[in-house]
């Protein structure tokens, strides 16, 4: 049961820094500081979308548009925080103290 706790979190972090890496370089895109027009970084980029709009769309349908701004990274980051902080430790304790 602990290997499965390990497993999810250590996914959770990956996930997390996935996130954090295309905020960065969506920043870099938006100042012209990263030239889209490369292959491989036009690459990265899609590949970084299609990992993380499924996590993003319903997001976004709840949340208002705020022009500009996209807010849904955040969110998820924020749940990623609290299930790895809250949930999942208070769930595998709980399933631990019922097993021993």
């Amino acid at each position: 049961m602990l290997s499965i706790f390990q497993i999810l979190m250590l996914l959770l972090d990956v996930l997390f820094w996935i996130i954090m890496i295309q905020i960065v370089l969506s920043w870099l895109v938006a100042f012209n500081v990263i030239n889209t027009r490369n292959d491989f970084v036009r690459q990265f980029l899609y590949a970084l979308d299609r990992v993380t709009e499924p996590l993003y769309r319903p997001i976004r349908r709840i949340l208002p548009d705020f022009g500009g701004l996209d807010f849904s990274p955040m969110v998820v980051l924020l749940a990623i925080s609290i299930l790895q902080k809250i949930l999942l430790p208070n769930i595998f304790s709980s399933l631990m103290g019922a097993t021993a």
